[in-house]
């Protein structure tokens, strides 16, 4: 007589061990995976760079610094009381928008300066900014007045952190 060996033919033993293979296959696959996943996160010097505070004490003035933000240049204008008031007067050219609607101090502009036309960076000038490219021409406010870029001068996610500093980029 031969015995009927149970282990091999019990159904709820083959169902445990189906579901904890795949149990252990699935996990498997989780934890290949999370090396790729994790690889499409920015790495750490663009972090660094998400966000740029900049001291404006030592702008004097009526001058101009640029900052780098994001791989593009950033044109942080201490703006003369004559500047404020003639761009306060100006609606704008090709794409009129005030000029209170584009600083947040009067005295402070701060704008991408990356020409809208072909991604040039314009040359400061008295009246604003010339693109030496193709011709564009930014007033002080940084809205195109002539040429042919399409749109005014970018403005970046900014806010003050005190009445002397600024953060340019999202702040989380």
């Amino acid at each position: 007589m031969t015995k009927k060996n149970t282990e091999t033919t019990d159904p709820a033993r083959r169902d445990f061990l189906g579901t904890f293979t795949m149990a252990v296959a699935g996990g498997g696959v989780a934890a290949a995976c999370v090396p790729f996943v994790s690889s499409m996160n920015p790495s750490s010097d663009v972090l660094e760079r998400a966000t740029v505070e900049i001291d404006l004490s030592g702008i004097p003035m009526g001058q101009e610094k640029t900052f780098p933000w994001q791989g593009k240049p950033v044109f942080v204008v201490h703006r003369t009381s004559a500047e404020i008031a003639e761009m306060g007067a100006s609606p704008g050219g090709k794409e009129p928008v005030p000029d209170s609607q584009r600083v947040q101090k009067p005295e402070w502009l701060v704008v991408i300066g990356v020409c809208t036309h072909l991604g040039c960076v314009p040359n400061k000038t008295a009246q604003g900014w010339l693109c030496p490219c193709h011709g564009s021409v930014y007033d002080n406010s940084g809205r195109i007045i002539s040429g042919p870029a399409p749109q005014n001068l970018h403005l970046p996610p900014y806010h003050f952190v005190s009445n002397d500093k600024i953060l340019i980029g999202k702040s989380s």
